[in-house]
């Protein structure tokens, strides 16, 4: 199904899309259920997508990036998206919310030490900001950092971290001063630091993408892996969490129109009792419910990610980013359900986008902030 042109896009954003359907359609979609049921995906991957300039996307250029808007990544995450592949998504994207707080606030001897690797594809990169205990309460994280010399001495736990096993980089956020967020830093800690150890975790969906408890015990980090300033983490963290929800957004996009794409080809093939499936009016009334949601979900991501280009920071955008990504995610769990609805039989069986997407809708009104969490956000930020 094709996407209606918006008047944002330019025809340079047009050929990118191409470019990510081709890749996807090529490299994602053959393969998503074998990896699925394999628990992960080649780490060749990584490379084969920095080659299609798929990994640098917004980074600087002196360190391997190409120049981007926020358009070109809600292209990027909606197209991937399509292949109804959300463990490959994941992990194959976890150094999009892992990497960029070195970007914006690393040294540039940092920059130049990380990021190349990254966006060549030769290094994996992840976030490790929620605790066991803490959830969405980013501010009162109790993983902590101590200053011993010219080292950080880092103890405390880490859950559910995307590429928590197989990254090499971690981005941390630590407690290196007083409670509240005004005493939280980031730390880049390698994976083969004594002391940093890591364990897999199973998960309903995006079973392609390996998720992490790390344990930190006495791991000492050298200051200069500090990223920013010190206990001036918070605000990087908030800065990224904005991109990670347009992200997720046009992401459950994507996935919605996976799953309408497959109930509708489904329905115009099948035959019951004489006739096409879609023809059952009961049949025909879901598939226009799921492309109303589905236009309507998409239409708010659009005008979100224009309004944010003009001002990234104002807080009635800032409400809607909170509010488009739950209507995304909700559009997404309704297109799941009827997909597999529609698919009866077939779409319990494990193999179909829909069933994939089915088991990973949970994870798009929790992660990047729970769905509570946004509502909360959304009438803060519009001042009630």
């Amino acid at each position: 199904m094709e996407i209606p042109a918006h008047p944002a896009l330019t025809p340079e954003h047009e050929a990118f899309r191409e470019t990510v359907r081709r890749f996807t359609r090529r490299e994602i979609m053959p393969h998503a259920a074998e990896w699925d049921e394999a628990g992960e995906f080649p780490r060749e991957l990584y490379g084969k997508a920095a080659a299609a300039g798929l990994l640098g996307l917004g980074f600087p250029e002196a360190h391997g990036g190409t120049p981007a808007d926020l358009f070109h990544h809600v292209i990027l995450s909606e197209e991937i998206a399509r292949a109804g592949a959300g463990g490959v998504h994941a992990g194959l994207f976890s150094h999009q919310i892992g990497a960029p707080p070195i970007a914006a606030v690393g040294s540039e001897e940092l920059k130049a030490r990380v990021l190349p690797g990254v966006l060549a594809g030769e290094k994996i990169s992840a976030l490790a900001i929620t605790e066991p205990g803490g959830g969405s309460d980013v501010a009162n994280l109790r993983t902590a950092a101590r200053r011993e010399g010219a080292d950080f001495v880092v103890n405390g736990e880490k859950a559910f971290i995307t590429s928590g096993m197989r990254a090499d980089l971690y981005t941390v956020a630590v407690r290196t001063g007083r409670e509240g967020a005004a005493g939280v830093s980031l730390l880049l800690i390698e994976r083969d630091r004594p002391g940093f150890t890591r364990a897999p975790l199973k998960k309903m969906g995006w079973w392609s993408s390996d998720t992490a408890l790390l344990h930190f015990a006495d791991v000492r980090v050298p200051v200069a892996n500090l990223i920013g300033e010190e206990n001036a983490g918070f605000r990087a963290i908030m800065l990224n969490f904005n991109a990670e929800r347009l992200g997720m957004a046009a992401a459950a996009v994507g996935f919605a129109e996976a799953c309408l794409e497959e109930a509708l080809a489904w329905a115009q093939e099948r035959r019951t009792f004489g006739k096409r499936l879609a023809e059952h009016q009961a049949i025909r009334h879901k598939l226009v419910d799921m492309q109303t949601r589905l236009h309507a979900a998409r239409a708010l991501v659009y005008d979100t990610c224009w309004k944010l280009e003009q001002a990234p920071r104002h807080a009635p955008y800032i409400a809607q980013l909170a509010m488009a990504k739950n209507f995304a995610g909700r559009t997404m769990q309704l297109c799941a359900d009827e997909a597999v609805q529609i698919l009866g039989g077939a779409g319990f069986m494990r193999g179909t986008r829909a069933e994939r997407v089915y088991r990973e809708v949970k994870v798009f009104t929790i992660g990047g902030g729970a769905e509570e969490i946004m509502k909360d956000l959304a009438a803060k930020q519009l001042g009630w």
